[in-house]
């Protein structure tokens, strides 16, 4: 289950539970719509409360990456986990934007807003 606000150009997703993929088409909904009014997105994923993804969510995040990484700018994970931390460096090769991996809320939304 996921929850998402945006912000002007802020994407938030905080996930809570399993990410599946029918969350993460929701996600692409909105990072699509946001991008269709102009310029580029920062999102805000906050993964503290995520137990698990689903393979077909990895796969997507890969697929969407490979076709929308040019419309990112930046991108913050919040997270403990050294998986999850690993596999966003690997996003990271298919996406034209700055991501970083943080393991506090207000130092990642403060970093989106400069």
């Amino acid at each position: 289950m996921i929850t998402i606000e945006e912000t002007g150009n802020l994407i938030s997703i905080a996930v809570f539970g399993e990410f599946t993929l029918a969350d993460y088409r929701e996600f692409e909904d909105r990072v699509l719509h946001k991008t269709i009014q102009g310029g580029k997105v920062n999102v805000l994923f906050d993964w503290g409360d995520m137990l698990s993804y689903t393979v077909d969510v990895a796969w997507e995040d890969i697929k969407f990456a490979r076709e929308h990484g040019n419309e990112f700018s930046r991108i913050a994970i919040i997270t403990e986990n050294q998986w999850r931390a690993w596999a966003a460096w690997v996003t990271n090769l298919f996406v034209d934007a700055d991501i970083r991996v943080f393991r506090d809320y207000a130092e990642a939304k403060a970093w989106l807003e400069v």
